[in-house]
């Protein structure tokens, strides 16, 4: 009797994970909104250079920047998405709008910690490549040997995005 007491309590303790999910959802929608409100600065933002007949010599460059500044959050966001369903998922229940195949298109769902792992691991992946991308627009090239380390790494970007894809192929084949 002891031990069921004990077990019944101890399994009762994932409900503590709802915490994580709670606010990682918080997160995710704060998040979202930061990156709305900045990609409506810069559509204020380029109305009103357009509207003021000014065209700053950086116009293109900041505004590049700030969109992508703005996928990112969104890219973390969705990483926040990814795991509030995944824990939730994999320790409190099954979501059944996520599992319905005319409401939800399985996306979110996971069978798994693997398989969390893996979703969170592409996103995160993505971020770091927009993040580069975005630090590469404020790169001033000085050489020709800057311009070539630039040159292998946005290579070996794409080389490891393509196996990215192949890997998760396979996993989709299965």
């Amino acid at each position: 009797m002891l031990e069921r007491l004990f077990e019944s309590a101890m399994w009762k303790t994932r409900l503590f994970i709802l915490l994580a999910v709670v606010f990682g959802l918080i997160g995710a929608i704060v998040l979202f909104i930061v990156a709305s409100v900045d990609i409506y600065e810069v559509l204020m933002y380029t109305f009103n250079v357009y509207a003021n007949g000014l065209h700053p010599k950086d116009f293109h460059e900041v505004i590049v920047s700030k969109i992508i500044g703005a996928v990112d959050l969104y890219l973390i966001a969705i990483v926040m998405l990814i795991f509030a369903f995944g824990i939730y998922e994999l320790f409190i229940s099954k979501i059944e709008a996520a599992e319905n195949k005319e409401t939800g298109n399985n996306i979110l769902a996971i069978s798994s910690l693997d398989q969390l792992k893996d979703k969170i691991a592409k996103v995160i992946i993505m971020v770091l490549v927009v993040g580069f991308f975005q630090r590469v627009l404020h790169m001033k090239y000085t050489s020709a040997l800057e311009m070539l380390y630039f040159a292998v790494s946005i290579m070996v970007l794409a080389i490891g995005l393509y196996f990215l894809g192949k890997v998760g192929q396979k996993e989709y084949k299965k």
